[in-house]
C-alpha cells in the first residue's frame, strides 16, 4: 500500500513537471519554437482546426517559423490566423511558404516574462506540495485504521518529502534555465 501511494504520487509529480515544462515552452524568448503555434485555430471549411492540421510548420532558421499550408487557398487564411492569434507575430508570405519572424524581446518585456515564468513555476511547486499534503493524509489514515505501523508511516512520509525536496528542486532548475534564456540577447 505503500509502494503504490509512492508510485502514484511521484507519477502525479512527474505529470505537474511536464505541464510546466509545456506552460514554460508557450512562453517566447526572442528565438523561435513551433509550439507557440500550436494553440493558432485556422478556419478551415467552416471550422476551426489547429494550425498543424492544415500546414507544415518547421523552424526556417533560429528567429524564423515557417508554415507550409498544405492547400494552396489556405495561405491567406494561415496567414490571417497567424496575425489574429494576439501572439505579437507578424507573418509574411513568400510563394507558398508563410515565414513568422520572432520580434526582438525589449528589457522590459522580458522582466515581465520572467514574472510569467516565476508565477508558473510556483503555481508547479503549489501542485506538488499539495500532492505531498494529500499523501501525508493518506498516510495517516491508514495509520489510524492500523493498515500500517506507526515505522512505516514515519519512514513513508520522510521518502515522500524527499520526493517533494526533489520535483522543487527540478522546478527551481528549469525556472533559472527559462529565466537565462529570456535574459539573453
Amino acid at each position: 500500500m505503500i509502494a503504490e501511494l509512492k508510485k502514484t504520487t511521484e507519477q502525479k509529480m512527474l505529470k505537474s513537471l511536464d505541464a510546466l515544462k509545456h506552460d514554460l515552452a508557450k512562453i517566447r524568448t526572442g528565438r523561435a519554437h513551433t509550439g507557440i503555434l500550436d494553440h493558432v485555430q485556422v478556419e478551415y471549411y467552416g471550422s476551426p482546426v489547429p494550425i498543424a492540421q492544415v500546414a507544415n510548420v518547421t523552424l526556417v532558421d533560429a528567429r524564423t517559423i515557417g508554415v507550409q499550408p498544405w492547400e494552396k487557398n489556405m495561405i491567406q487564411k494561415v496567414e490571417k490566423a497567424i496575425r489574429e492569434a494576439d501572439l505579437g507575430l507578424n507573418p509574411a508570405t513568400q510563394g507558398d511558404l508563410i515565414r513568422v519572424p520572432m520580434p526582438m524581446l525589449t528589457e522590459e518585456r522580458r522582466k515581465e516574462l520572467i514574472k510569467v515564468v516565476k508565477h508558473e513555476g510556483e503555481a508547479a511547486k503549489v501542485a506538488i506540495r499539495n500532492l505531498r499534503r494529500d499523501a501525508n493524509t493518506h498516510l495517516k489514515d491508514a495509520l489510524k485504521k492500523h493498515e500500517v505501523p506507526e515505522d512505516d508511516e514515519r519512514r513513508a512520509q520522510d521518502d515522500i518529502q524527499k520526493l517533494t525536496d526533489r520535483y522543487i528542486a527540478e522546478v527551481d532548475r528549469m525556472l533559472a534555465e527559462k529565466e537565462k534564456d529570456l535574459m539573453a540577447v
